[in-house]
């Protein structure tokens, strides 16, 4: 059985990039969609018990992620908290030309949990970005997805090229804060 890696609380950040609504009705659907999002919520739960911080990052663009458009929109199925944080961006990388470096600094966090969509875009974006300032990133085996045909090798792909880089596998239910 493989073992829970344990995450200190206020040392440790949760992202959830991009999971929009109009992610969810391109022509080829989101992969395994159920399950992202029952991952993420399961993650999300757990950082609310133990006072992980948990932030919620949203892209925008001109074409079917337009600010302010119902697509634009966080998914439904998201468990959101009072106390979470959004940020907006423009770009792949979740830390270009937004505040979330500042908001990480200033709470000290060293250890990143990234979740979302979509795998070969803003989740390698933003991991290698992490990995670059200095943090210690974790990629939530079953909490990104993409919409690609080929999606499960896709995956499986910018998975593999992100552990070379440095980036640690994990599994939702392998998580725990202590």
């Amino acid at each position: 059985m493989p073992q829970s890696t344990q995450f200190p609380p206020g040392k440790t950040a949760m992202l959830v990039i991009d999971v929009q609504r109009a992610l969810f009705t391109r022509p080829n659907p989101i992969y395994k969609a159920n399950q992202l999002i029952a991952a993420i919520n399961l993650i999300v739960d757990r950082s609310h018990l133990f006072g992980v911080k948990v932030i919620y990052v949203q892209h925008a663009n001109q074409s079917f992620l337009k600010e302010g458009t119902e697509g634009w929109q966080f998914h439904p199925g998201l468990t959101r908290g009072e106390g979470d944080t959004q940020i907006q961006k423009k770009q792949g990388n979740a830390f270009l030309d937004t505040p979330l470096q500042s908001e990480l600094e200033v709470r000290g966090i060293q250890n990143l949990l990234i979740t979302g969509l979509v795998t070969q875009g803003c989740i390698k974006a933003t991991c290698l970005g992490g990995l670059e300032l200095g943090y210690r990133v974790f990629l939530v085996e079953d909490g990104h997805s993409n919409y690609n045909q080929e999606a499960a090798a896709v995956i499986e792909k910018c998975q593999n090229e992100l552990e070379l880089a440095g980036v640690e596998i994990v599994s939702a239910d392998r998580i725990v804060f202590a």
